[in-house]
């Protein structure tokens, strides 16, 4: 491999801003910000708007909304 081509990869915090939830993971990812851990040490801080915590999917309040009435139009076309 090429030396000096690939961006370095480290370990950063992911914080969600609208739940305060937090995870240290790796990344090549930088920020100015930092924040200490809870080992003691301090990673470079990335901050996201949604994530596992709040993300409708994960959190089950993902909900199905058929304005347009496609699924009954489906079901009366092809049920038999």
């Amino acid at each position: 491999m090429k030396a000096d081509i690939h961006p370095q990869y480290r370990e950063v915090v992911f914080q969600d801003v609208t739940s305060d939830f937090k995870f240290l993971t790796r990344s090549t990812l930088g920020s100015k910000e930092t924040i200490k851990w809870e080992d003691g040490s301090e990673y470079p801080l990335i901050k996201v708007e949604i994530s596992s915590a709040t993300h409708p999917f994960y959190t089950g309040q993902n909900k199905v909304m058929d304005t347009s009435g496609r699924i009954d139009k489906f079901k009366r076309r092809y049920t038999k």
